[in-house]
């Protein structure tokens, strides 16, 4: 027996045959008795002419009772027709609906279990101690993301999660033909992690380019993206002209040429006590929120040029050791650099920092070349820093 679905409406029974021959017997009596009364009692004492009309009259007044009994009997049985059709037709609409309802909810059952089982070999893939199977886990997952918007977040954390595992390059110089097998073995397993890895790093930049046309980015550009790399060690990475919500690479290891030039945070930016082992570029780049590089390690050449901090940026503690270029950058908001260290060559030309009464924080930085001329009044000795912080200047 089918379950009615909600919301059915009740349709009315049919009526029993033996009810209509009840109801046509008990109009027929009715009929019959107003012509018996009407005959006999009315036309007592008449004669003639009068007798005939009246006893006509009788038979007419009866014969219409019966037909207007009837008549209401027969609208009576029609409107529980209309009735129980309307209610059948809106049953069956209910019915329709509700089993496309459950189709839906089963089809997305279904791909939900797909998802997760896809999703699920995937990452197995990424556990293999084979790099090939390892490279196949990293283009399922991005397969898996593109198809389903949904689970690009999720993908994202995965290949994070991925590059933050320890890691550490193999040697630039291969080892010698009389080497272990061990070392040889361990050579080619770091070789061949550095490929995988690599390989993490381009999809997930390639997901994060918009394209030509900020405004109609490309298909394959995923929106909304938090990225969090904090101690991943990153070679040769490049995250130019890639845009992202929030990201965090605090703790992490640049080795190689890193590029963040063009590159759009709309959230903050956290990269303390990152360290930057080779240059880094920061040409053009936005920081739509807090820009935190507090304690970071510039080991080679660090180019910070046309970049807009567009909300508080701090390099408290950051160390600049080669040379340094903060030019025709635009500071909208609070800017502290206080105990920097620049061990080699800066400049800050045209920089323009924000009106407001925070002036822009230097005490305490140490410029082995020179302090430059563009930042010179806004330069305190760790001294004079002290002085200021006692006075509450």
């Amino acid at each position: 027996m089918s379950v009615p679905p909600p919301g059915s409406r009740p349709v009315l029974p049919p009526i029993p045959r033996w009810k209509l021959v009840a109801v046509l017997l008990a109009i027929a009596l009715l009929t019959a008795a107003v012509v018996t009364v009407l005959w006999w009692p009315v036309t007592n004492g008449l004669t003639g002419k009068d007798l005939v009309s009246a006893r006509l009259e009788a038979l007419r007044v009866g014969l219409s009772v019966g037909l207007g009994g009837g008549g209401l009997f027969a609208l009576y049985l029609a409107w529980r027709r209309q009735r129980s059709t309307e209610a059948d037709l809106d049953n069956r609409e209910r019915a329709l609906a509700h089993q496309l309802q459950v189709a839906e909810a089963t089809e997305r059952d279904a791909e939900a279990r797909r998802i997760t089982d896809l999703y699920t070999k995937a990452v197995e893939q990424l556990g293999s101690d084979k790099a090939p199977v390892r490279l196949g886990g990293l283009y399922a997952l991005e397969r898996l993301a593109q198809d389903n918007p949904g689970q690009r977040q999720t993908i994202v954390n995965v290949w994070c999660a991925y590059l933050r595992m320890p890691f550490t390059p193999p040697e630039k110089l291969l080892p010698g033909p009389d080497a272990d097998e061990k070392v040889l073995l361990e050579h080619r397993e770091r070789v061949q992690e550095r490929e995988v890895r690599l390989t993490a790093q381009r999809l997930l930049v390639d997901h994060l380019r918009t394209g030509p046309d900020e405004d109609r980015p490309v298909s394959t550009y995923w929106a909304d993206i938090d990225v969090d790399l904090t101690g991943a060690a990153l070679v040769d990475f490049r995250f130019d002209r890639c845009q992202v919500r929030n990201a965090s690479f605090q703790h992490a290891v640049f080795a190689g040429l890193t590029v963040f030039s063009e590159a759009t945070f709309t959230g903050d930016a956290r990269f303390i006590s990152a360290t930057f082992a080779d240059p880094a570029e920061f040409v053009m780049t936005t920081f739509g929120g807090y820009a935190f590089f507090t304690s970071v390690t510039f080991a080679g050449r660090a180019h910070f040029s046309w970049v807009t901090f567009t909300s508080s940026a701090s390099f408290d503690e950051a160390a600049f050791t080669g040379d340094t270029t903060f030019d025709q950058v635009k500071f909208d908001e609070l800017t502290e650099f206080r105990g920097a260290a620049f061990t080699g060559p800066a400049t800050f030309r045209d920089c323009s920092f924000t009106e407001r009464p925070d002036r822009p924080d230097f005490r305490s930085v140490t410029f082995t070349h020179g302090i430059p001329s563009e930042v010179e009044q806004y330069h305190r000795t760790p001294d004079e820093a002290e002085l200021d912080d006692i006075y509450g200047v």
